[in-house]
Parts: C-alpha cells; sequence; structure tokens
C-alpha cells in the first residue's frame, strides 16, 4: 500500500500543478475521476496475477480516451513525435541528400546544395551500398531503418561506401552530419508574362519566410496576377496560415477567430506588412487541402480578395493543442473550433467516438459522384453565409467550396497506369534513364526552357516500361495503355526534370495538364470574368510592384 500512497500523492501534484497553469477545471470533479483511474492503473501493476507493461498500459489508456473524443485529438510515442515534427520544423540533421529506392539500392536523387554530402563530393546518381559496416543494398531495408542510420546528431560523423557509373571500385566518404533545411515551397515560377505561380505543400515553420522571398523574386520579373496551389496542403502551423493570409489581406481585416468551451474567443487580424494586397490572386484548392489550407483559402474567399478554384476541401475546422509529455510523447488535444470571418466552421461531421465513416468520408464523395459533378453537392439553407464585401453566398459545415468547381480529370487513369505506378515503375525507368544518360542530357539541355521546349520522352522507355511492368506480373492492356500513355509520358518527361533540375521544374511540366490551374489562367488574365465571379461590376485596376 505504501507504494499506492506514493503513487497518489504524486498524481495529486501533478493535478495541482495542471491546475495552476489553467489546462484544467473544475478540480474536484476532475481529481476524482481521474483518481479512479491512477487506482486502478495502480491494482493492476501492483496487484495483476502476472507481470504488466506499465507503459503500454498507460499508453493504451490515453489512446482509448482521446479515440472517445474527436477524430484530430490524438497521442504519438516520442518517436511518432519527432517523424512528425521535423517536417514542420523544416529542419534536421543528416547528410543532405534527397534518395529513392532504386531495386533496392539508395539511389541519390539530389545532394542538397550547401548540405554535408556536396561539400565531400557525392554527386546525384550515386547508389550508397554500405552504411558504416551494415550492407543496405539488396537487403530489402525499410526506408526509415535507412534514414536512422544516415541521420544522427550535428557534428558526429558516417562512413558510407557508394557505387559510381564509371569506377569499378566502391567509393568510400566520412561525412560530418549537418543541419539540413526541409522547404515547405515546391515551385515559384512565371507561367506567363504578367501571372505567378506558387505550390506550397504544408504549412511549416519557414513557409512564410520562403513564401515572402519566392514572391519577392517573382515580382521582380513583373508579376501581376499570382496563382497560389494549395491543391494536397493538409496543413501544418495554424500560426503560418495567418502569416500567409496577412500577405493578401489589408490592416485590420479578420483572418481566422478560434473559439472552444474553455477557450475564449481570440481573433487574428491582417497587419498592414502584405507584399500582395492589390493583384489579382487565384488559389487552388482540392479533396486534400486541410486545415491551414482552408484558414487561407477561406479568409480570402470571404473578403472577395481571390477567386478559390477546384473541388471542396477536406473539412478540418479543429485546432489542436501540443501538449508533451515528460518521456517526448505528445497530446495532440482539440481545444477550440476555428471560424472564417464570415463566421463559418467548416468542420466536416463527424460522430464522438467513431471515426470510420470519417476516415472513410473522401471515398464516400468519390462514390457519390461529388469529385465529378457541383451538382452533387447539396447544402442546407442553416449553413450559407455572406462574404464581406460582395455578400456572395458562401457555405459553411464540411470544407470550402471553391467559386469554380473543377472536376477530378479521371480520363486517364486505368488499372494498367494504376498498378505501374503503385510498384514504382515509373520513377524506375525513369531514374535508370537519367543514370545512364546524365552527361549527355546536362550537355543537351543546360536549361530548363531547352528542356521543356525540346526534349520527348523516347519510345524505347515507354518499352522498357512496359517490359519491365510485364516482369512485376502486370498484364500488358493496349487499350488501357493508349489511354494512359500522354499521362505516363508526362510523368516520365516531369521526373527526369526533377532529377536534372529540381522539384519546381518538376511543376513546371506536369502543371501543363493541371485542369485547375488552366481554369486559373484563363480567369485569371481577364480581368471581366475574374471581378464578375468576385461581384464586382467595376474593378479596381492596381499595379504590384516589388518591395
Amino acid at each position: 500500500m505504501n507504494i499506492m500512497k506514493i503513487k497518489l500523492s504524486a498524481f495529486i501534484t501533478g493535478i495541482l500543478v495542471f491546475t495552476v497553469t489553467g489546462l484544467y477545471a473544475q478540480q474536484q470533479r476532475l481529481s476524482e475521476d481521474a483518481r479512479k483511474l491512477l487506482i486502478a492503473h495502480s491494482a493492476i501493476s501492483t496487484l495483476y496475477v502476472d507481470p504488466a507493461d506499465e507503459k503500454k498500459l498507460t499508453e493504451d489508456a490515453i489512446i482509448g480516451m482521446l479515440e472517445k473524443l474527436d477524430p484530430h485529438s490524438e497521442y504519438s510515442n516520442p518517436e511518432e513525435t519527432k517523424e512528425l515534427t521535423e517536417p514542420l520544423e523544416s529542419n534536421f540533421d543528416g547528410i543532405g541528400i534527397q534518395f529513392n529506392m532504386l531495386t533496392d539500392t539508395l539511389y541519390v536523387i539530389q545532394v542538397i546544395s550547401g548540405g554535408p554530402s556536396e561539400k565531400i563530393g557525392l554527386l546525384a546518381g550515386d547508389r550508397i551500398i554500405f552504411v558504416e559496416d551494415t550492407l543496405i543494398a539488396g537487403v530489402k531495408m525499410k526506408n526509415t531503418d535507412i534514414m536512422k542510420r544516415l541521420r544522427g546528431p550535428r557534428n558526429t560523423q558516417v562512413r558510407i561506401k557508394v557505387q559510381r557509373n564509371g569506377f569499378k571500385d566502391l567509393l568510400e566518404y566520412t561525412i560530418t552530419r549537418g543541419n539540413i533545411p526541409i522547404y515547405s515551397l515546391d515551385a515559384a515560377y512565371m507561367v506567363d508574362e504578367s501571372t505567378g505561380y506558387i505550390r506550397l505543400s504544408r504549412f511549416a515553420i519557414t513557409s512564410s519566410r520562403e513564401f515572402r522571398e519566392a514572391i519577392g523574386k517573382l515580382l521582380l520579373q513583373g508579376m501581376e496576377n499570382l496563382v497560389l496551389d494549395l491543391q494536397g496542403n493538409g496543413g501544418g502551423y495554424l500560426h503560418i496560415a495567418y502569416e500567409l493570409a496577412d500577405e493578401f489581406l489589408d490592416r485590420n481585416k479578420l483572418i481566422v477567430y478560434t473559439q472552444g468551451n474553455r477557450q475564449p474567443r481570440e481573433n487574428s487580424l491582417a497587419t498592414e506588412k502584405g507584399n500582395f494586397e492589390k493583384g489579382r490572386l487565384v488559389v487552388l484548392v482540392d479533396e486534400y487541402s486541410a486545415s491551414a489550407s482552408e484558414i487561407v483559402s477561406g479568409a480570402v474567399q470571404d473578403w472577395d480578395r481571390g477567386v478559390i478554384i477546384g473541388r471542396r476541401t477536406f473539412g478540418k475546422g479543429l485546432v489542436q493543442k501540443p501538449i508533451p509529455l515528460p518521456d517526448g510523447s505528445l497530446i495532440r488535444l482539440t481545444v477550440a473550433r476555428y471560424y472564417t470571418p464570415s463566421g463559418r466552421n467548416i468542420q466536416k461531421h463527424y460522430t464522438m467516438g467513431n471515426d470510420t465513416l470519417y476516415s472513410r468520408e473522401l471515398i464516400a464523395r468519390y462514390n457519390r459522384g461529388e469529385l465529378m459533378s457541383a451538382d452533387s453537392i447539396h447544402f442546407p439553407d442553416s449553413l450559407k453565409f455572406n462574404t464581406l464585401v460582395s455578400k456572395r453566398t458562401v457555405y459553411g459545415g464540411g470544407g470550402i467550396m471553391p467559386d469554380v468547381f473543377v472536376p477530378l480529370d479521371s480520363t486517364r487513369y486505368t488499372d494498367y497506369h494504376r498498378n505501374v505506378s503503385a510498384l514504382g515503375l515509373i520513377n524506375i525507368v525513369s531514374m535508370n534513364y537519367v543514370d545512364k544518360n546524365r552527361k549527355t542530357l546536362n550537355k543537351s539541355y543546360p536549361d530548363m526552357l531547352r528542356y521543356k521546349r525540346n526534349f520527348d520522352v523516347p519510345e524505347t522507355l515507354l518499352q522498357e516500361l512496359q517490359q519491365m511492368a510485364t516482369e512485376k506480373e502486370v498484364a500488358f492492356n493496349e487499350e488501357q495503355y493508349n489511354k494512359s500513355k500522354p499521362l505516363i509520358t508526362l510523368q516520365i518527361k516531369a521526373l527526369i526534370a526533377r532529377d536534372l533540375f529540381d522539384i519546381s521544374e518538376y511543376y513546371q511540366i506536369v502543371n501543363d495538364e493541371n485542369e485547375s490551374l488552366k481554369e486559373a489562367l484563363r480567369i485569371i488574365g481577364n480581368p471581366n470574368v475574374y471581378y464578375k465571379i468576385l461581384g464586382e461590376n467595376h474593378p479596381p485596376i492596381h499595379a504590384q510592384t516589388a518591395p
């Protein structure tokens, strides 16, 4: 019983600490409920007939409680917490390469400029065979296991052996690990003489800085209009969403407000520092645009600041507060809902304690035809809201409905394409081609403009893909292949561009067939159409200048 008293005393002390910090209210009620949980835990750990894993019991109890709340309150163990936060923190300690697994071998796609690998002479196309004395090639090792071996604390060393074309023996390098930046901005370039394009993959800690740098460069190139691509952007840090929306809105305009049962309303307002408050703006979204993406697109739509194009967004309007635990694990607890400036909460429906239907909601959208036709989407009158300038009708209760709907293009997608893509064969043939022809390609296409204009995917490469697919037991279907051939060819050309140049060049290729972007350019290039959508009869014309 002494053990139980000690544990009980420690627990009560913990409750008092939480009360002081304001995380809990109604101390008496909560202490009684929590004491029950502690007594159960102590009884199991001290009296149960067999040895009990106390750590797992505790984690299971936390997970069980969170599962009864909402789909976005969750627990992550220390390792999961690190993996989840790294992409948002925008840096980690490692050797500085982008890689892919090519036939069970680590193939270096790119060496990050200024990183440790570039400094010691590692090259794109190299294959890492050994890390320290561990063979990692041809042994079907998981990517996560390989990354654990390559990553490590800053200023520590790792020894690798590399196979390089033209060299008979393996090359050995010792790399001193360093800080490696992770970028959230995938692409920024001029689509035409007056329209810039920026694609953001997530809202990371450096995203607003990356955006400002990119938009500054585009303005210097003559940008007057901007297409912001948030397709597939699942969100990230909410304060970064506020900062990004601030780039488009005038001072003191409401960006978003949050409110919860125990969280008073908190407003986020725009400042005067926006770099693109006047030019024509289009935001691209789809069914995978969520959370922070919906804050930005909701604010832009509610203030009639720009046109939203694409498909209805995911519908995540819940705010999670991270609660770190002593062992490095983390609870993300939903503490509030966020609301767009017009008062919309765009969280889609969920049933407490049952996330099965919630997790399959996007599949349900597809099955009822919503991704193909806007006519299949129906909102009750209770979810109608008005924008704040033109008083246009917009809807809450399940994502941001775009101003202009663009259906999902499924005409070129077939089972054959899905199968070769799932096996990674399109990536493999692209990397193989670059690996064999890198010198010739670099000489023939020293810049992206010449590559995009003049490079054609050779038919022999497509035949190689067919043969590889057959060897992997993907039956050749001529009708499906011919239907998907333009898409396969486009993807191969884009992947080769990525290997020769960078990820931005990849999007410059694939965006040629981006239907949402095509619609954006049609609208943004015609002021009469653009401002008619926004409900303005006499649009002001403003020239945008570089900051």
